[in-house]
């Protein structure tokens, strides 16, 4: 199990408290670090603090063997690229259970056709399963922040597209979503040969990106893909 996130050790405390087999926090400031490892000293072997940046480090290599959770109280400034960094690797991982910003909890989760649709649903949602499990106002932290939160369930999905194709469905739905009220002819021009993408996915050129399912998006990030 590895937790990532800001705080004293509440989440790392109740993790602990679960069935997880091992516990691998990951945390930066060095102030909850310390706080940390109290609780490393009073779980040994059962909790490891790892003092770094989540953004630069891999959960397979902290945790060699799996299986492995993610389970994390995101800082909410760095939130949309972990659960990216995440999402690539996500054939290593059984599962995650992450806290955002409900604004970017309700962009994972939306549908196509909302206003919430965008490029982090498409890749969130092709990737994983992903249902909002919990929405927290304000007052349920110390001190309070401004938003609410809500903590989101992620469970990949049994086909792993690999590197090659996950980086071309990043491609396409930077282009697509970056000027999302152009028509799809238009905002994948920068990608070259628009049309001919267009037409070998089945694709109506004059239709929006936030109109497109999932599969859609996925049998257009396949023929990108197959360009080599």
């Amino acid at each position: 199990m590895l937790e990532v996130g800001p705080g004293p050790g509440g989440l790392t405390r109740a993790l602990l408290r679960s069935a997880a087999a091992d516990v691998m926090a990951v945390e930066l400031d060095r102030r909850a670090v310390a706080a940390l490892a109290e609780l490393e000293a009073a779980f040994p072997g059962r909790l490891r603090v790892v003092e770094g940046d989540a953004l630069a480090l891999d959960p397979v290599a902290l945790i060699p063997e799996g299986p492995r959770r993610i389970v994390a109280n995101l800082p909410y400034n760095v939130a949309t690229p972990l659960l990216v960094r995440w999402l690539r690797g996500a054939a290593a991982l059984e599962g995650m259970v992450l806290m955002f910003q409900q604004e970017v909890a309700e962009r994972i989760c939306a549908a196509p056709d909302t206003e919430a649709y965008g490029r982090l649903g498409v890749l969130a949602q092709w990737r994983c399963r992903c249902a909002m499990l919990l929405r927290l106002p304000p007052g349920a932290f110390s001190p309070p922040p401004k938003v609410w939160s809500a903590v989101v369930g992620l469970v990949p999905h049994a086909e792993d597209p690999g590197p090659a194709l996950f980086a071309a469905m990043e491609r396409l739905t930077a282009a697509a979503f970056g000027q999302r009220r152009k028509m799809l002819r238009g905002s994948l021009k920068s990608l070259g040969g628009a049309e001919a993408l267009l037409e070998a996915a089945g694709i109506d050129g004059a239709r929006r990106a936030e109109t497109l399912s999932i599969a859609e998006f996925d049998r257009m990030a396949r023929v990108l893909a197959g360009r080599g």
